[in-house]
């Protein structure tokens, strides 16, 4: 394509490609610290093109394309490309990875040792792994946890951390020194600004890290723990995950070593001071 860009985020490489400049020089520039991919091939191509040619200049809109497509996937007005490359990104991911076993989650590490956030879109969980990134926990990744049928690992894949509405301003007090994207408006899920790991987080994004503890947060109610029964974490996580099905027994058995090896708790907050302090609470104890 015209304009590309090419880079490694954990174990996987990417190829991007765009028929306008400015999300590539975006991604380049909040990318600017990530390696290319090894031995400069990619896992997953991503295409970023106008349906007709004249909508590279008449109302612009950007298609996501790539190795899998969604084909009723709506097109995005220009200014959303970053966006639009980061989906595009994901979908690569969700529809094509066979290597790892994917739980959408936030994952930080301590220690090396991992803890699993996993929950309904607005649960918080990527507002709490950019928190404590500033507490001095490592961020492996927001969108994707990636554990490895193999050995039982969770690999770091620390994309950009996408903030949403009032996230956003919590994060930015959080972590005034962060480097962020633009800010994204009136995306179909609100107000959008990306944040970039810290160079600790790329820096050690090959360093695995064993589970430890998983976490099903939730906003909005009032403080609460509570233990997660087995049988719920396994249906929890199947919901969660985007290849339990294509990975068939490999799947399965990554997921019920999850489940049987690391403990599960829920917790409700109604404020971002009161799950950091559940978190913590939790961790020690763990």
């Amino acid at each position: 394509m015209r304009h590309s860009h090419q880079l490694r985020i954990g174990p996987v490489g990417f190829r991007i490609g765009a028929d306008w400049a400015a999300p590539i020089a975006q991604l380049r520039a909040l990318y600017a610290d990530y390696p290319a991919p090894d031995g400069g091939i990619p896992d997953f191509s991503v295409r970023l093109f106008a349906a007709r040619p004249w909508r590279r200049v008449v109302r612009p809109a950007v298609v996501l394309g790539g190795d899998y497509v969604l084909p009723d996937a709506a097109p995005l007005p220009l200014a959303q490309g970053l966006l639009a490359a980061e989906m595009a990104m994901n979908l690569q991911m969700a529809l094509g990875q066979r290597r790892y076993l994917l739980l959408h989650a936030s994952v930080v590490e301590k220690d090396g040792r991992a803890l699993l956030m996993t929950g309904e879109s607005g649960s918080g969980k990527s507002t709490l792994a950019a928190l404590l990134s500033a507490r001095g926990w490592r961020l492996m990744g927001d969108e994707f946890a990636l554990v490895d049928p193999a050995t039982g690992l969770v690999h770091a894949f620390p994309r950009l951390v996408s903030l949403k509405n009032a996230a956003i301003g919590v994060v930015e007090r959080a972590l005034p020194g962060a480097r962020f994207g633009p800010l994204l408006a009136g995306t179909p899920k609100g107000d959008i600004r990306h944040m970039v790991p810290d160079a600790a987080a790329i820096a050690a994004m090959d360093v695995p890290a064993l589970p430890a503890l998983l976490l099903f947060p939730r906003f909005g109610a009032a403080a609460a723990v509570r233990d997660v029964a087995p049988g719920e974490v396994f249906v929890r996580l199947t919901q969660a995950s985007t290849n339990y099905v294509a990975l068939g027994e490999a799947g399965f058995g990554a997921l019920a070593t999850l489940v049987k090896s690391v403990p599960a708790r829920a917790i409700d907050y109604p404020d971002t001071a009161s799950a950091v302090a559940a978190v913590d609470r939790l961790w020690a104890a763990s």
